[in-house]
């Protein structure tokens, strides 16, 4: 009588290893775009809410835009866009703070001249949140390879 193994062979084992690489494989590198896309995704939301609350800005404010900083938005103001608190500010704020830019992890205003902004426009080494014209109320994200959405 011949005595029954209870494990496995090598070459079962190498097979499961094999499945196990190609799953992997597969799987690894969409949770890897995963995050870029949602950190697009996010920028995209960041400039749509900034956007629309400085075009609100501009209505309340009969078609002066807030500062190179935007700390306008932030605040209350009254018509002339005079920061202040009270009966006498009616308007705003805004937002409650300027929102990061995903990628750069910064809020950090830039005014630049540019209309369309352009990837000369972007601070060093991505070191901004937004870039904004206060001539024309355009706001950009502050980072070369998304300086265009």
């Amino acid at each position: 009588m011949k005595a029954r193994r209870t494990g496995f062979t090598l070459v079962e084992v190498l097979i499961v290893v094999v499945i196990m690489a190609v799953l992997a494989a597969t799987i690894i590198p969409q949770f890897a775009d995963s995050t870029t896309d949602a950190k697009i995704s996010t920028l995209k939301f960041n400039l749509h809410t900034l956007r629309s609350q400085v075009e609100l800005y501009r209505t309340h404010h009969d078609g002066d835009l807030p500062s190179g900083t935007m700390v306008e938005l932030t605040k209350s103001t009254d018509v002339d866009g005079n920061v202040g608190t009270g009966a006498n500010y009616p308007f705003g704020p805004y937002i409650r703070a300027l929102p990061d830019n995903p990628f750069t992890n910064k809020n950090i205003v830039t005014e630049t001249a540019s209309s369309p902004a352009a990837v000369g426009d972007v601070t060093a080494n991505n070191a901004g949140g937004w870039l904004f014209n206060k001539t024309t109320g355009e706001i950009w994200a502050d980072h070369a390879d998304y300086v265009t959405e």
